[in-house]
């Protein structure tokens, strides 16, 4: 088994239901989901936009392989309704956005998967929920 730890984001529609939704999602398809932050209300970063953030991290025991985990958390945003990550190289708003942030000790860095996340230090609305369910 092994331990991952997911940033989750969403800034529309009914959001907590949303995070709530997301999160029995990944512990269906992922694995355990050991602990969950608390929610956090966060403006958007990188983008305008009037509609505010609500994130949080989880920790989940899982089977998958690191590839596997992108593949599942992808379809997870896609069958939540996530059409694109950005347009045009521009954030937008999303219903839900589910990010690796770390896998085990692994450091993968791939075009299109890179572990730990490259700008989680960055983003205090990441690395806040994850201070606090961090082992």
């Amino acid at each position: 088994m092994h331990t991952v730890y997911l940033a989750l984001g969403t800034n529309l529609g009914n959001r907590k239901a949303i995070m709530r939704e997301a999160i029995n999602n990944i512990g269906k398809k992922v694995g355990t989901v050991m602990r969950q932050s608390s929610f956090y209300e966060t403006e958007p970063w990188g983008f305008e936009s009037p509609n505010l953030f609500l994130n949080a991290c989880i920790c989940v025991s899982t089977k998958l392989a690191p590839r596997q985990l992108l593949e599942v958390t992808q379809a997870i945003e896609r069958d939540m309704g996530r059409i694109e990550k950005t347009v045009g190289l521009q954030y937008v708003d999303r219903i839900i956005d589910i990010d690796i942030l770390l896998y085990d000790d692994l450091h993968i860095n791939e075009p299109d998967l890179v572990i730990p996340h490259p700008l989680m230090e960055e983003r205090e609305f990441v690395m806040k929920p994850l201070l606090e369910i961090k082992e």
